[in-house]
């Protein structure tokens, strides 16, 4: 078998930079790793053509409604916490709300006449609505994405992404970065702080006019949102105006959100933010 002319060298000669893993692991390759989970999803993403994204975003905490239901009965058993086992089973909710607008979305996207706007769904690739979101799009036999991220606990990428879109990002900014470069429309869960930074972050780039592109924007679940955010005392107090309660649509049931996202994104509906 014929030798590698660089592994010959190798012997001899310093490894190159980009062959080096200690020097890629250090400290003084930072610039170069952010620029890789940059290039890399996007010549993936290129390779299969997505250009366009609805993204879902919620907590990762979330059932599906068979396991709640499943670790009720036991709690009921076995003299477990029903209190916490019926609360994640009226959670519950949600993940299957996710997973019926991701398959409605992915159904009408594949319906499109026109070829070159397809519109697949992303999440964050871990468990809970992402779970639900990327499994209701596989149901509906389209593609979608998923973009993991690397911390302790909770996340793991789920078995319903497509393989060839599942990525591992070590940078939270560069994965918010492809989370919003490429999403034409989002719709946010019930989730926890991470939920709360990215709607928080999006309404900024769209109230700023940073983002250079109409957003469609779904919060969804008004019953846990009013309770966790108060968004009408921000205008009570001046430190937002009145239309940018406006830069969102609350909905609460999967065919108003379908009815919501579909209709901007085929132009019926004037979107609000930023002009292109």
């Amino acid at each position: 078998m014929t030798r590698d002319p660089d592994d010959e060298r190798a012997e001899k000669w310093p490894l190159k930079a980009y062959k080096n893993p200690r020097f890629l692991a250090s400290r003084d390759a930072r610039s170069v790793r952010m620029l890789a989970e940059f290039e890399e999803p996007k010549s993936r993403f290129a390779r299969y053509d997505i250009s366009d994204t609805i993204v879902f975003f919620g907590s990762a905490r979330l059932l599906p409604r068979d396991v709640a239901e499943e670790r009720l009965a036991a709690a009921r058993r076995h003299g477990g916490d029903t209190a916490a086992a019926e609360r994640a089973l009226a959670m519950s909710r949600y993940y299957e709300e996710s997973r019926q607008l991701a398959s409605r979305l992915t159904e009408w996207s594949k319906g499109l006449k026109d070829p070159s706007r397809r519109f697949v769904v992303c999440t964050g690739g871990g468990p809970g609505v992402m779970e639900a979101a990327n499994r209701g799009a596989s149901e509906a036999k389209g593609l979608n994405v998923g973009l993991n991220i690397s911390i302790p606990h909770e996340q793991a990428a789920n078995t319903h992404v497509t393989r060839e879109l599942t990525f591992e990002f070590h940078y939270f900014f560069m994965r918010k970065f492809w989370f919003v470069y490429l999403a034409k429309a989002i719709v946010i869960f019930p989730g926890g702080f991470g939920t709360l930074d990215e709607f928080f972050e999006v309404l900024t780039l769209v109230q700023t006019r940073k983002l250079r592109k109409p957003m469609a924007i779904v919060l969804y679940g008004t019953p846990y949102w009013k309770e966790v955010l108060n968004l009408d005392a921000m205008v009570k107090h001046g430190t937002i105006d009145p239309p940018d309660l406006e830069l969102f649509k609350s909905a609460d049931t999967v065919s108003d959100a379908f009815a919501y996202i579909t209709g901007r994104l085929e132009g019926v509906l004037p979107l609000p933010g930023a002009s292109l």
